[in-house]
């Protein structure tokens, strides 16, 4: 098998608290393999955006560390990486959308200055070619009337069209990686489905791999080939979409698509995880969903448990419910 892109291997990511240092990402592992697609999904505070964040040592070194772990891209492990070869990767074999795009662009820059700023850093370009290409990449990214956008200010465009500039920025040094954070959050779903549409014909036209992560499984559905599911800091499954909607094995897993609106009218089968995802600072014995799963084990208020395979595809840090799906399949 061909080595992939980027490999995550037993990633813990501890943030500075009063008490001392806190665990806010624990025991993660996960692969992008070349034009794939993953996406990451979770409830909020499950670790999805410290887990992205971590892969381009984004994080402030004065209140984070990284204890153990490797992030390997291309071989090259970018945990230990020095500051000339993270700003070679950072923007330009690695880019990253984030969460908001009003608070991720300068509202005192015009959008040809921001993205111009990557093109010149990262591509050597002069003014008048940088600016030559903004204009290419906004109406790559569907912004009608190019060239006259280029010179606005972020806050004289619509969210949608905020989103899309932040896109274009990515996408300006044709990175192999696009890292997108909840790129549909605040859109509404005429804009959302716009947005996802354009990723994928520009993934498909770049050849680009993608890691994307939401809290929305209708966006994993319809956009990812393989799916993380993360709680509380950890990766609690990992399948390809399809069996992962199927078939999910773990509680946490199936209790995410339980909780999807159906369109059948029937309001009985909408249902909610009860309780709240704990706080990194908490102290819970053994799996840490366990007291909001109806399926626990005395065994699961024991010891942490490890990822199990279902089959070569599929795996769950659940030993009950492994062990359960393998005998009826076995």
């Amino acid at each position: 098998m061909a080595e992939p892109l980027l490999s995550i291997r037993n990633l813990q990511v501890q943030f500075r608290a009063e008490a001392g240092w806190v665990t806010a990402v624990d025991d993660v592992s996960l692969e992008v393999g070349e034009r794939d697609c993953v996406g990451i999904v979770g409830e909020s505070g499950s670790g999805k955006s410290v887990t992205a964040l971590s892969i381009l040592k984004l994080h402030d070194p004065a209140t984070t560390r990284m204890p153990c772990g490797t992030i390997q891209y291309q071989g090259a492990d970018l945990l230990r990486a020095g500051g000339a070869a993270l700003r070679r990767i950072r923007g330009g074999e690695i880019a990253m959308i984030f969460q908001d795009p009003m608070s991720s662009l300068n509202p005192v820059l015009t959008i040809a200055d921001q993205i111009g700023e990557t093109l010149r850093r990262h591509q050597g370009l002069t003014e008048a070619a940088a600016r030559k290409r903004v204009v290419e990449l906004l109406a790559l990214v569907r912004i009608s009337d190019a060239a006259r956008r280029a010179d606005d200010y972020p806050h004289r465009l619509s969210g949608g069209m905020r989103q899309r500039v932040m896109i274009a920025m990515a996408i300006a040094c044709r990175p192999r990686l696009l890292i997108a954070d909840e790129p549909t959050t605040a859109l509404d779903v005429t804009v959302q489905a716009q947005v996802l549409e354009l990723l994928r014909e520009l993934r498909r036209e770049l050849g680009m791999s993608v890691i994307l992560i939401t809290h929305d499984l209708g966006v994993i559905a319809e956009f990812a080939e393989r799916v993380v599911v993360m709680y509380a800091g950890r990766v609690v499954e990992q399948a390809p979409v399809d069996d992962l909607f199927r078939r999910p094995v773990h509680p946490y897993t199936m209790g995410l698509i339980d909780a999807v609106p159906k369109l059948d009218g029937d309001a009985a089968r909408l249902t909610m995880i009860p309780g709240r995802i704990p706080g990194p600072q908490e102290d819970i014995p053994g799996c840490r969903f366990n007291p909001r799963c109806a399926l626990a084990q005395a065994s699961c208020r024991v010891a942490p448990p490890s990822m199990l395979a279902l089959n070569a595809l599929q795996s769950a840090r659940c030993p009950p419910r492994v062990a359960a799906l393998g005998a009826q399949h076995g």
